[in-house]
């Protein structure tokens, strides 16, 4: 008999034997035994699901001629600002070329907290792949990993369905691949390369709750929950979610005792318990790392068009905005054929159709879309669950077709349906583009042929039909799916910002780096024409720039206030290039580049990539007693350089403006033969003093970016200043934007903390150690900032948190001490280390008592 229509066997709960009072323990072996194990070979079906998905990705990429089959790169948004640079410095990491550790990032941010940066981004088992890569093919090492990723996703889709059901193989395969190759991974997971973990969580973590089920496997499904949730709790969470309605809804369709049914969902519950408790290290690290994060924009959830949703259904569509659950033709027919499907029993087929349509409403309610972001609205995407979805659709599928094709009575109807969403959908302007509803009715007319002829039972070559549908459903899977993910490169390279890979600009930067690095002696900052948001990351040095979700607030806020620029609303802090800021962070060399011939911000200057140094204090300095939090900051960015340099060295003169069309001056007069500098943070265009040939230039957009101070120049010998702005966008230079450094009171602030600063600094990961002048008494200050975690003691004091010296690490010295130590335990970790320890010896436990209970009933049997 045909696996695929075998009748639908009664559901029995099989207690397996037990000890007197065993089924009273936590671990209760009462197995419900659901039908339908796979008869198929599952490894093959995986095998062909990973092959599909591996085929489509660069198939779509050749298509579009993207990285690394084409001119354009692939690296846009946060792929290329973010997740390249942390897996380059992965890469640093293994091979013990990182400065830092785990612990801290000593390259980023002057000094950030790296084990929320781990656990957000790097964290997944793929990512130590980096490691075998050359470092200047780290692109093609996170595009290898990115294929892999997706892959598993397919494949272990494919394991589940042939382990919740029998069936076809290579129809499982097939659907594994749809899954892998859905819209939310088209559309916008490629790029987010730590979200596909979640992509591959989801099957998994259903096979756990197979196992829970059956009573199997209990410390692989523990083990399986914590490495999901190492991996990316973000999208492990949504997974989480979604497999407890996935294990509730196959709970209600057991036809067993509801004790055995209660045991099954505690054994769930205990599983998940114990799993999320071995992950709690990392995971409550990075909860805590987000509460230290500078605040991130509120957004309000509005909930996409319904012919916006329903047009994401249909092959080539692409928006950023709405949720993205195209799944291939052949899935979406055979979900929507279920419900009218009778060869499968109708709790299955009702059940299962329900589910998907109450998870497809949850992500248009506000509460319920909460609730899969962990109670807060994304800032970007706002659909980040949708492969829950996506994976239900496929399920769906499945049990329509495992227990035998559609009739043709259930393809009409399902046709039908997709005509009305077709219709709805045309309302949409996402389905404006010409070719989109031609290739969706071809896919249509493919999958439907294929189906029906799957349904076909003729007397005469039946494995020439057999053939034939296999033939058009691969065919019609491979060629929308690859077209859809053209599109979706395409479509998102012309509207994001990108990022070139690496290349000529980035080794030249990353040569002169280490040529000029003396860390920690001093710092070499990358300098201010970046190229992405993480420079330090990509081509190495110690400087203030640092993008990232846990971007912490001590830092943005003190940067900010001393006149930096950033992007992504304060989470994307950029280098300063200002000789105070320089002395004051200890940054002995500066790299300066040219304008990034890949963005279209500012014409080529002709420059080179050049080194500047300059005498700067060492890392740890002595100030007299006093400094303050970073709300002790004032309204001007060079009155606040002062009071953390400790000196007065800027004259402030007031302006005058002249506006004219095309552009402004302002003139002013400050002591000649010193530098000027302007500080517009919300103005976008250049600046620059008349006659000279290096105008600053300077970046904003409302809400979303403010440009850095800049120095234009010397203040001739009469005095007068004249800068001309050329601005590109509407903006505003406020009084107080000039300022004057008197560069001799400079030199002398910096004689004075070089001579009662520290005589030798090392540091290592997470500890600082300073050897001090004797007799210093005041306030020793650190030139990082004072991220939540740090503790510091003098001589052989028991360690006290640190104080803050205007935002940065300080300790109060009485004068007896010569040296100082400081040490950073990231906040959460010795809690997470806790639940972690506590989790692990209760598997422990378990086990143990597990494998007592089976060892007295197997005596108790023998006897």
């Amino acid at each position: 008999m045909n696996p695929t229509t075998r009748p639908e066997r009664t559901q029995q709960a099989t207690p397996a034997p037990q000890s007197p009072g065993a089924a009273h323990g936590p671990w209760t072996r009462l197995r419900l035994r659901l039908p339908g194990r796979p008869t198929g070979p599952a490894p093959t079906a995986a095998l062909l699901a990973a092959a599909l998905t591996v085929t489509v990705l660069c198939a779509g990429d050749i298509v579009a001629r993207s990285y690394p089959f084409g001119f354009r790169t692939r690296s846009v948004n946060d792929l290329g600002n973010q997740y390249v640079p942390f897996h380059a410095h992965l890469w640093d990491l293994l091979h013990g070329r990182a400065d830092g550790g785990l612990l801290v990032n000593w390259q980023s941010g002057y000094g950030s907290s790296f084990l929320p940066d781990l656990g957000t981004y790097v964290s997944s088992p793929f990512a130590l792949l980096v490691g075998v890569f050359p470092r200047d093919e780290i692109d093609l090492a996170v595009y290898v990993i990115t294929l892999l990723k997706v892959a598993s996703a397919g494949a272990a889709m494919a394991w589940l369905l042939l382990r919740m059901r029998p069936g076809r193989w290579w129809v499982a395969g097939l659907l594994g691949a749809s899954y892998a190759l859905c819209g939310w991974t088209l559309a916008t997971s490629v790029y987010n390369t730590m979200w596909l973990d979640g992509l591959i969580a989801l099957p998994l973590l259903c096979l756990v709750g197979e196992w829970t089920l059956d009573d199997r496997r209990r410390v692989l499904g523990v083990v399986v929950v914590a490495v999901a949730w190492i991996a990316n709790f973000y999208t492990a969470y949504m997974a989480t979610l979604a497999v407890g309605l996935v294990l509730l809804l196959r709970l209600w369709l057991a036809d067993s005792p509801v004790r055995q049914k209660l045991a099954a969902a505690g054994r769930a519950a205990l599983t998940v318990a114990l799993g999320v408790g071995l992950a709690a290290p990392l995971v409550v690290v990075v909860y805590f790392g987000t509460k230290h994060a500078y605040p991130g924009m509120v957004r309000t959830f509005v909930p996409a068009p319904t012919e916006d949703l329903l047009a994401r259904l249909l092959p080539t569509t692409y928006s950023f905005g709405s949720p993205a659950v195209y799944v291939g033709m052949t899935a979406l027919l055979l979900a929507l054929a279920l419900p009218f499907h009778r060869k499968v029993p109708r709790r299955v087929r009702y059940g299962w159709t329900l589910l998907v349509a109450a998870v497809a409403l949850s992500l248009q309610w506000g509460p319920t879309h909460l609730l899969w972001h962990a109670f807060s609205t994304p800032n970007g995407s706002p659909y980040r669950q949708t492969f829950v979805l996506c994976g239900l659709l496929v399920i769906a599928a499945w049990h329509a077709l495992s227990y035998g094709p559609p009739g043709l009575r259930a393809l009409g109807a399902a046709g039908g349906l997709l005509v009305l969403v077709i219709a709805v959908a045309i309302g949409s302007a996402l389905t404006d583009r010409s070719f989109i509803l031609p290739l969706t009715l071809l896919a249509a007319v493919g999958a439907l042929g294929g189906l029906a002829l799957l349904a076909q039972r003729p007397a005469k070559r039946p494995a020439l039909m057999a053939g034939l549908a296999v033939t058009l459903l691969l065919g019609t899977q491979l060629g929308e799916a690859t077209a859809t993910s053209a599109v979706a490169t395409r479509l998102r390279f012309g509207h994001l910002d990108d990022y070139a890979p690496w290349g000529d600009r980035q080794q030249q930067q990353a040569d002169a780096i280490a040529e000029a690095d003396g860390w920690p002696r001093y710092r070499t900052d990358p300098g201010r024409e970046q190229t992405v948001g993480n420079d330090p990351l990509m081509v190495g040095g110690q400087g203030a720039q640092y993008y990232s979700s846990l971007t912490s607030d001590v830092l943005s806020r003190t940067l900010i206030a001393l006149g930096d620029g950033y992007t992504s609303r304060g989470r994307n802090i950029q280098s300063l290039d200002n000789a105070v800021t320089d002395a004051i962070f200890s940054v002995g060399a500066r790299v300066h580049s040219p304008p990034d011939p890949h963005q279209g911000w500012f014409p080529q200057d002709g420059s080179k990539v050049t080194v500047s140094r300059q005498e700067v204090p060492p890392l740890v300095t002595v100030r007299p007693s006093g400094g303050a939090g970073v709300s002790a900051f004032g309204p001007s960015a060079y009155r606040n350089q002062e009071l953390l340099l400790g000196a007065r060295v800027y004259t402030v003169p007031r302006i005058k403006r002249v506006e004219t069309s095309a552009r402004s001056t302002i003139t002013t007069t400050c002591p000649a033969g010193s530098e000027a500098y302007l500080w517009a943070p919300r103005f976008s265009g250049t600046a620059s003093i008349t006659g000279s040939d290096t105008p600053g230039r300077f970046r904003s957009d409302p809400g979303t970016k403010i440009a850095a101070m800049e120095r234009l120049g010397t203040v001739p010998a009469s005095g007068r200043l004249r800068i001309e702005l050329s601005p590109n966008r509407p903006g505003v230079v406020a009084d107080g934007a000039v300022g004057c450094l008197d560069t001799a009171r400079l030199r002398a602030a910096v004689d004075r903390l070089r001579t009662t600063g520290a005589t030798k600094v090392t540091v290592s990961d997470g500890t600082i150690r300073a050897e001090l002048p004797a007799g210093s008494k005041g306030t020793a200050v650190v030139a990082a900032p004072r991220i939540a975690g740090w503790r510091c003691t003098t001589g052989d004091a028991d360690a006290v948190p640190a104080r803050q010296y205007y935002g940065l690490i300080a300790v109060p010295l009485d004068g007896s001490s010569t040296s100082l130590t400081c040490t950073f335990h990231p906040p959460g970790l010795r809690l997470g280390g806790a639940v972690g320890a506590a989790s692990l010896l209760t598997l422990i436990v378990l086990g143990t008592f597990a494998a007592v209970r089976r060892r007295r009933a197997h005596d108790h049997a023998s006897a």
